[in-house]
């Protein structure tokens, strides 16, 4: 099914912006700008609704399982 796999891209491409994370790309970068403008839209409100614990960032983690659990209505 196509919404599956587009579950599954976006999934990817948040994986791909935590490992950026921790590369640390010049913001000026063109994946880096294409990977963060797919991202941050959605990642945004979670991290105002949950702060970072100790410097940590969960926010991906949320958007994973959330992408999880809404790719298993689909099933």
């Amino acid at each position: 099914m196509f919404l599956i796999q587009l579950i599954d891209l976006y999934s990817l491409v948040v994986l791909v912006s935590v490992v950026m994370s921790w590369v640390q790309l010049p913001p000026t970068h063109p994946v880096r700008q294409l990977v963060e403008s797919l991202t941050e839209p959605v990642l945004a409100p979670i991290r105002k609704a949950v702060p970072a614990a100790s410097g940590l960032d969960f926010s991906p983690m949320i958007l994973l399982i959330g992408l999880r659990l809404l790719r298993s209505l689909f099933l």
